[in-house]
């Protein structure tokens, strides 16, 4: 039994919360978190055309409400496949491109086993975009280039994330992680 939409949202702002702030992955997730400026949409369709078709409107909603900072859509009963993810991704990627957002939206990409091009399954630098559940993530571009703008050295982040979470370990970020989804 798939747990409550209330209780995914939770460990999903258990998770932002304790790794993604916590660890200091993103130097811009606090402050939408603290502001309670993130929508958490919990999606249970079943069918990838479904999940497409929810991406559109989404986008839609997005152009009709600037006070959505950024949006976490969650699917917590699909796509539990790495690979199958990676194939929605690139289908709300090309959505994304159809529908002319590029320059308005990015996705970024989160999922329990994400695994990097060429790196191992057990790199801990992977546990950057490790989350409890498979989910897009939709940044507005304006907000993210304001954002990068006034943060010095921003190619070192991804490098300095790595860096930090080997020197915690696969064992204990897997741990960790398990957690956010008992």
């Amino acid at each position: 039994m798939m747990p409550s939409d209330q209780l995914v949202i939770q460990q999903t702002k258990n998770w932002i919360e304790q790794v993604v702030i916590g660890f200091k992955l993103c130097p811009f997730a606090s402050q939408p978190f603290q502001n309670d400026s993130i929508e958490y949409v919990v999606n249970i369709d079943d069918s990838i055309e479904h999940h497409l078709q929810h991406l559109a409107d989404y986008f839609s909603r997005l152009d009709e409400s600037h006070a959505i900072e950024t949006s976490l859509l969650i699917y917590p009963d699909a796509y539990q496949e790495f690979d199958d993810y990676l194939d929605f991704l690139y289908l709300a990627n090309q959505l994304l491109e159809d529908l002319d957002y590029p320059g308005s939206y990015q996705i970024a990409s989160f999922h329990p086993n994400y695994r990097f091009e060429d790196s191992d399954e057990d790199d801990a630098g992977n546990f950057s975009n490790r989350s409890p559940y498979p989910m897009l993530h939709l940044i507005r571009e304006s907000s993210l280039e304001k954002a990068i703008s006034s943060y010095p050295d921003i190619e070192q982040v991804p490098v300095n994330n790595i860096k930090k979470l080997r020197e915690i370990g696969f064992e204990a970020l897997l741990e960790k992680l398990k957690r956010f989804t008992v």
